[in-house]
């Protein structure tokens, strides 16, 4: 161990004795300055602009962590191209033979020296946080120590391979090249050869960026800690051999052989440790936002047995590409949290072209026929479209039209119980874990069924209308319809009793009065204890008072209006109460991120307290301008005017009401809402300047409420404390010209220095 050291000791001498190291060092410091102080600088921005920056740790570091990796492996070959090259150029290689040590110690001694300078570049990343630790609010420590443990354990791994390559030649420039050649390869592999499937895991496997982003994320894992382990480790006995191979002569079946078998060691180990079910984590982010939360992991527990996704994916539909075989690895990284806790979970693909449903085809191709369609898109993309099943297999395998023929998964249990995940025609496109979860619960435990009362002129659930609710109901495309949240939906009537199975019933809008058969039937649900969603609209009181009066609430006579320059007075605002944030967290949500219903066309609610529920106000308008206006009819070319005399009210209306009971062994719990259209379809996605629509929280608010917490599933996790920069203009523009010119000019005269003394000498 002592030859090992001094040969460290001596090649780091030679290294900082050299400008090469100096220069990789300074230009390095440059740039992580620039890119360091560039997110401050941002942040700092985005406060003084008044807006609230989360996660400050992750934003400043994650950043700069993810550009360092991309171009760290360019520094590399210049430090280790002439580790062994310049020995065997210049003959003091033949010194180091004639010395007491083996070929084993120089080569350790040497990959010391690079390990050594490893700690002295990520040294600049320590500055950073103890800098980080003073400027930033709750500043997450240990995430931030994962990420520079993985560009670390990255340095030391392109360094292993440099060592190997100034092995082979001592042409110093040539290795090099060669070492920076195969970088590339390795940051790059992950990318080639994916269309076949075995080399396609081998490549994903081998891909050094991914390993590292691991780390960088705030994730260890025990295939990065086993990946970082055996690949410098072999890339060093590979230089051990052939260092030995130029003094002692070997054949080269032996040399073979001792390479073939390290190569052999590794593989077996990177089969081993990227089983699922071997795999060991420890999530060092301060919220755990790389593990599943709390609620998720309980779903998982009780999927008890196999689980089989299969991605159906039609060549016709815009998400296509997404499962293409040269992108499955990183389509199935978006489950990666459920496997580490259910490592038994298989992923299967089956490709097909078919007519896509209830969608708009778009471009020039959507004008060809089908047939032709696939194939000009299979040759633009240069798919092999005999891999794709016709419309005629596709349907022998399974009937995808109910699901519109898109890209879908369908989950199914060993059990046999199956349930459909889909894309949603948003932003994010994929299911989050809220949807995931929902579905998972659904194969495990009977959810609550939501019934919508039908007959007498009710909201459709089947209809796109602007003011029906097939959207919040059952629209498979729209991540936050109660299908998609973990409900089963179904329509209802009262031709009799209303079935067992229905937890929640909607009544929506009544166009026409219930008959005395149909309230009693009605009426046998609520003494059951059933849940009631009911929303009226201004107009309707008539018809709707009747039902809700027996709860002690009365939907009040007029519309609601409040006077604005821009919308028509028939258009209030209401704000959840901290009193709905208790019902439920979707409207403690609305009032962090400052949303409001938008209700055009609403009444307000009147309630007692005397019939044995307790009454939670949950929505309530504006205190001043907004009165029930009695007169007026048309809003579009008439004015509105306050007339106290005709029985208008100016003051703050509630809209949404939660009342709650006991029954037995249960709660019994009603929502009554006072503008039926604030959830339809048309509301539900119409934006409006400077408002923030919160009217789809109303909807999982109140089911989640009505639910018991069943559904949607509870994905919250706890709330980002690192919010706040202690940095104001001048502390930003000090930090810049520290980290960006300060630093790296003292480097720079701590190289002039060491250089003029070694001079001196």
């Amino acid at each position: 161990m002592r030859m090992i050291y001094k040969i460290a000791k001596t090649e780091l001498q030679m290294l900082f004795y050299s400008p090469i190291a100096w220069l990789v060092l300074i230009i390095f410091t440059f740039q992580c300055g620039l890119i360091f102080t560039g997110s401050v600088t941002m942040i700092e921005k985005q406060q003084a602009m008044g807006y609230d920056p989360m996660f400050i740790s992750s934003s400043i570091f994650g950043r700069l962590f993810y550009e360092v990796q991309n171009y760290l492996f360019l520094y590399i070959p210049l430090l280790t191209m002439g580790l062994v090259s310049k020995d065997l150029a210049g003959g003091t290689m033949k010194l180091l033979y004639s010395s007491p040590m083996t070929n084993a110690q120089i080569i350790l001694g040497k990959y010391l020296s690079m390990v050594i300078f490893a700690l002295v570049l990520v040294s600049i990343f320590i500055v950073y946080v103890i800098f980080s630790l003073f400027a930033v609010e709750n500043f997450d420590v240990l995430q931030i120590l994962t990420g520079i443990l993985g560009l670390f354990l990255l340095i030391c791994t392109y360094a292993a391979v440099g060592l190997f390559f100034s092995t082979l030649t001592s042409y110093q420039i040539i290795a090099a090249v060669a070492t920076l050649v195969f970088l590339t390869f390795l940051n790059f592999i992950d990318r080639i050869w994916q269309d076949i499937d075995f080399v396609r895991d081998v490549t994903f496997w081998l891909s050094l960026p991914r390993h590292a982003g691991t780390f960088i994320g705030g994730m260890i894992c025990s295939e990065e800690i086993a990946y970082f382990i055996m690949f410098p480790a072999m890339c060093v006995w590979f230089s051990i051999v052939r260092l030995s191979s130029r003094v002692q002569k070997s054949s080269w079946v032996r040399n073979f052989a001792k390479y073939a078998g390290v190569f052999l060691i590794m593989a077996m180990v990177a089969y081993v440790s990227s089983r699922p079910a071997l795999m060991g984590y420890i999530d060092t982010t301060r919220e755990n936002s790389l593990t599943l939360t709390p609620n998720s992991q309980e779903i998982v527990k009780k999927l008890k047995g196999g689980l089989t996704i299969t991605t159906y994916s039609n060549l016709l539909d815009e998400d296509f590409m997404k499962a293409l075989p040269r992108y499955q690895n990183n389509d199935a990284y978006q489950f990666r949290e459920y496997l580490r806790f259910k490592p038994e979970i298989k992923m299967k693909y089956v490709y097909y072209y078919d007519s896509v449903q209830n969608t708009k085809q778009r471009g020039f191709l959507s004008e060809l026929p089908m047939e032709r369609r696939a194939k000009q898109i299979a040759a633009s993309f240069k798919i092999k479209l005999s891999r794709y099943l016709t419309p005629e297999q596709i349907k022998q395998v399974i009937d995808l039209s109910p699901e519109d023929n898109r890209f879908v998964r369908q989950v199914e249990r060993e059990s046999g119980e199956k349930m459909f995940l889909r894309q949603f025609d948003d932003m994010m496109r994929d299911p989050s874990e809220a949807e995931i979860s929902a579905a998972f619960k659904r194969m495990v435990m009977e959810l609550p069924t939501v019934g919508f009362l039908t007959g007498h002129g009710e909201r459709s659930i089947s209809r796109y209308r602007d003011r029906d609710y097939a959207s919040f109901a059952q629209n498979k495309r729209f991540r936050y319809a109660l299908l998609n949240q973990g409900f089963d939906v179904q329509e209802v009537t009262l031709d009799g009793n209303i079935p067992e199975r229905i937890n929640i019933l909607v009544i929506a809008d009544m166009q026409q009065p219930l008959s005395e058969p149909e309230m009693e039937r009605l009426q046998q649900y609520i003494d059951r204890g059933g849940n009631l969603f009911i929303a009226g609209e201004a107009g309707g009181q008539a018809r709707m008072n009747p039902l809700v009066r027996q709860f002690g609430v009365e939907f009040t006579d007029g519309v609601l209006v409040k006077p604005t320059e821009d919308y028509q007075p028939d258009l209030v605002l209401a704000w959840p109460t901290e009193e709905a944030r208790e019902l439920s967290y979707f409207f403690g949500t609305m009032i962090e991120w400052r949303m409001c219903a938008m209700m055009p066309g609403a009444t307000g609610l009147r309630y007692t307290v005397d019939k044995g529920f307790k009454v939670t106000p949950m929505l309530l308008t504006d205190s001043t301008g907004v009165w029930n206006e009695l007169e007026t009819v048309n809003f579009i070319d008439d004015t509105v005017r306050y007339n106290p005399a005709a029985g208008e009210k100016e003051q703050q209306y509630t809209t949404l009401l939660g009342l709650s009971r006991p029954l037995g062994e249960r709660e019994q719990k009603i929502v009554i809402l006072g503008d039926a259209d604030c959830i339809g379809n048309a509301e539900l996605f119409k934006p409006r300047e400077g408002m923030e629509n919160g009217n789809f929280y109303i909807i999982l608010g109140s089911f989640q409420w009505l639910s018991d917490g069943e559904a949607p599933v509870d994905v919250r996790r706890p709330k980002a404390i690192d919010n706040k920069l202690f940095l104001g203009k001048t502390g930003v523009k000090v930090t810049e010209i520290a980290f960006k010119w300060i630093v790296p000019a003292g480097l720079l005269l701590l190289a002039i220095f060491v250089w003029i003394r070694r001079r001196g000498r």
